[in-house]
């Protein structure tokens, strides 16, 4: 039996894997521990396999921010996890797993470019928070060694069930709009039952390395709308005549410009970088859409 510490209470991931465990694993154990205060420091961290750092900050107004704002990025998602990742490899921890994110290579491109991202494509977070991302990144890795394997997981947009960030803004829209743009973009994105099935795949077979989970499919923005819209009974219509009105905001930039581009743009993973030697997506688009838009899942 191995037992995960999962550092970062309340926090969606976190609270999705512990639930993923209690249903469906015989050979994990998981506890929470909360971060927000310095408690945590007097936490015996002994006798756990592994550590699943989720503490963090996330979904930043990275526009005009204060000084202050930048800093406690920076102290809650690098700082943080690194002086956690020590304790854990002093007290004995094997391995520590930590949430990065697909924000480490920058923005997405514009409406009507394209950003695939390799295995050799370099770092250039756009902003202090892919930038505080980066830091934790190195210095988690300056703590590894043979008896300490760290896990570095960057997944595209993570949506499910009560997830934050772009997803619910979409599925408000779906529900809403007669019409909706038809945008040939594509978006790497990972819903959270394949997440958590990846992580547990981690902690079972003692993982070490960084990794880049998603779903097995690109998704349009378009038809993540339309999915979820068909699945409140709505039909909901796609068309082109925005695309001219989208593509110039995305030239002018600002706020706007941003979020069309954030919205409608381009930013996926080559897909065999997501590959892993035991398959871990275990539901496809629609299905995912089903079970984050279904009152009973």
């Amino acid at each position: 039996m191995k037992r995960v510490l999962i550092t970062g209470a309340g926090s969606y991931i976190g609270t999705a894997f512990e639930s993923w465990i209690a249903e469906r694993s015989d050979s994990i154990v998981t506890e929470t521990l909360g971060m927000r205060d310095g408690a945590w420091r007097g936490h015996d961290f002994h006798g756990y396999d592994s550590v699943f750092h989720v503490a963090g900050l996330a979904h930043a107004d990275v526009g005009k921010v204060a000084e202050e704002t930048k800093e406690l990025y920076y102290k809650v998602n690098c700082d943080l996890a690194v002086e956690c990742a020590g304790k854990a490899k002093a007290e004995g921890v094997a391995q520590f797993i930590f949430m990065s994110s697909i924000i480490v290579y920058g923005d997405s491109a514009g409406i009507g470019k394209r950003k695939v991202i390799g295995r050799d494509t370099p770092l250039a977070p756009a902003n202090f928070y892919g930038d505080s991302k980066v830091r934790a990144e190195k210095g988690l890795r300056e703590l590894e060694d043979d008896g300490f394997r760290v896990v570095i997981l960057r997944p595209p947009m993570i949506y499910g069930k009560g997830s934050k960030g772009n997803y619910p803004l979409l599925a408000k829209l779906a529900v809403k709009l007669p019409f909706f743009p038809k945008e040939e973009n594509q978006r790497s994105m990972l819903y959270i039952g394949n997440l958590c099935r990846f992580v547990e795949l981690m902690v079972e077979n003692g993982e070490r390395g960084i990794f880049y989970p998603q779903n097995e499919e690109y998704v349009r923005t378009a038809d993540m709308v339309a999915a979820i819209a068909a699945e409140h009974g709505k039909r909901i219509r796609l068309t082109g005549i925005f695309h001219p009105a989208l593509w110039l905001l995305g030239k002018i930039g600002g706020k706007l410009g941003g979020l069309a581009d954030k919205a409608f743009g381009n930013m996926v993973y080559e897909k065999e970088m997501s590959d892993y030697r035991e398959e871990y997506r275990v539901y496809g688009f629609r299905e995912s859409v089903h079970l984050t838009e279904s009152r009973d899942a």
